[in-house]
């Protein structure tokens, strides 16, 4: 992932969160804030409740490892910011990549296969 492709500012966080959508499931909330540049931003937020930083950066691992083998089916031109409950910590890579996949569908940032 590019490092225009990500998130930083708390001034875009905030933007997304104001302006943006949100929908969740049991262990991600996806805000969601359709913008006019060619690619897709992602924004990612872990708690110290989900866990130690050992547990934190596995989650942020295997969100941006989905981005990255949903990028060509998502809709590029929108800011993503992903928010992982306490529940993301107990899973491995494809049960979280399933359940982003679920949140990103009710969002209709992936196309119904």
């Amino acid at each position: 992932m590019n490092k225009h492709q990500r998130i930083k500012k708390n001034i875009e966080f905030q933007r997304v969160f104001k302006k943006g959508k949100s929908y969740a499931n049991r262990q991600f909330i996806v805000y969601m804030l359709k913008s006019d540049q060619p690619e897709f931003r992602l924004g990612l937020s872990v708690s110290k409740k989900v866990g130690n930083a050992v547990t934190r950066n596995r989650i942020k691992r295997y969100i941006r490892q989905s981005f990255l083998e949903l990028k060509d089916d998502l809709v590029p031109n929108a800011d993503y910011v992903i928010i992982a409950r306490q529940q993301a910590a107990t899973m491995d890579f494809h049960e979280s990549k399933k359940s982003l996949e679920h949140v990103l569908k009710i969002a209709r940032a992936l196309p119904k296969k």
